[in-house]
């Protein structure tokens, strides 16, 4: 089995896992980000299984991170609510970041070993996604898991006089 084939059944696994993990989330907060991520994941399923076929990659530019902001936008009151994650939720988020750190690292081993320009180029910008899924689960996993801490390091201009270096 090749790197690209060792990598398709990767995304397949994370994607498998992502609907799994959304299905059990009881809260709408964790539902709709696994969610998210598990169409980013399918549309890098995608892009390996072209390599795989020679064809050329033409996915558009998407950015984990503008994705995510719009979940969370588009939550905001509920999520300002108190949250109570469920242990289990946040075990999901904990196996989802070491499931994308896992992704980061097999990413940088195959783009040194990367066979042509067009491979190297592909794993370097699934590591950049990957380490936005990475960053995206771990604060959601803090948000859930310590709704007032989050609140103010997100919102620490507001008790620091208004300035984000005061």
């Amino acid at each position: 089995m090749n790197v690209v084939e060792i990598a398709i059944n990767m995304e397949s696994d994370a994607i498998k896992f992502y609907r799994e993990a959304a299905g059990k989330a009881k809260h709408s907060v964790g539902k709709k980000m696994f969610l998210t991520i598990m169409e980013d994941e399918k549309r890098h399923l995608e892009m390996l299984s072209r390599i795989i076929k020679g064809m050329d990659i033409r996915s558009k530019d998407v950015s984990p991170m503008k994705n995510v902001k719009t979940v969370f936008e588009s939550m905001k009151e509920e999520m300002m609510r108190k949250v109570e994650a469920t242990t289990d939720e946040l075990e999901a988020f904990k196996i989802a970041m070491r499931m994308e750190k896992e992704g980061i690292e097999f990413y940088k081993k195959a783009a040194t070993g990367a066979k042509t320009d067009k491979e190297r180029a592909l794993f370097e910008r699934l590591i950049k996604e990957e380490q936005e899924h990475y960053d995206i689960f771990a604060n959601t996993y803090f948000f859930l898991s310590d709704t007032g801490s989050w609140f103010m390091w997100e919102e620490h201009s507001i008790v620091d006089g208004g300035t984000p270096t005061a």
